[in-house]
């Protein structure tokens, strides 16, 4: 097995982890409790994470850009990065590919379901950036969209 198919296993089974995580949750606490929980955790790891970005923070956008993309699983080959908007006050990049989402239709599981992972999974992001000291939102893959995950990074606030 070549290292892209390697990576790509690991991360659908990440995929497959998070989806029997949320299924055990679910079925002790209800869906919203299991959601909750889970993006929380999610979350947390991507403020950790985002200890690494730190250093750009507050604004500046060009050197995260270029951080992050170098630490993109995979490059630009699995992920497919591509940068919408580059600008000091803002950077957005659309995620072209995902195989946590790959992982879970070829589960079979309902568009709806995948979307719910997908909010979950993309905690991380969330934590990552907020954790770096930038603005972020995440638009996470709906039924019926293209690609993946949306990312708008803008400017955090100022360092005290």
């Amino acid at each position: 097995m070549d290292d892209r198919a390697h990576l790509i296993g690991q991360l659908k089974n990440r995929a497959l982890i998070y989806m029997e995580m949320y299924d055990v949750l679910a079925e002790e606490l209800g869906p919203e409790r299991a959601e909750a929980l889970m993006t929380r955790a999610i979350y947390r790891r991507g403020r950790s994470a985002g200890n690494a970005l730190s250093k750009y923070a507050p604004k500046d956008l060009a050197g995260l850009k270029s951080a992050f993309l170098a630490v993109v699983p995979g490059g630009a080959d699995i992920f497919k990065p591509h940068v919408l908007r580059d600008e000091p006050a803002a950077l957005d990049i659309q995620l072209g590919g995902c195989p946590l989402k790959d992982a879970w239709r070829e589960a079979g599981l309902p568009e709806e379901k995948v979307a719910t992972l997908c909010r979950i999974a993309g905690a991380v992001d969330k934590g990552l950036f907020e954790g770096a000291g930038f603005a972020f939102q995440n638009r996470t893959w709906t039924a019926g969209a293209q690609g993946c995950c949306f990312l708008s990074i803008k400017p955090g606030p100022a360092k005290a």
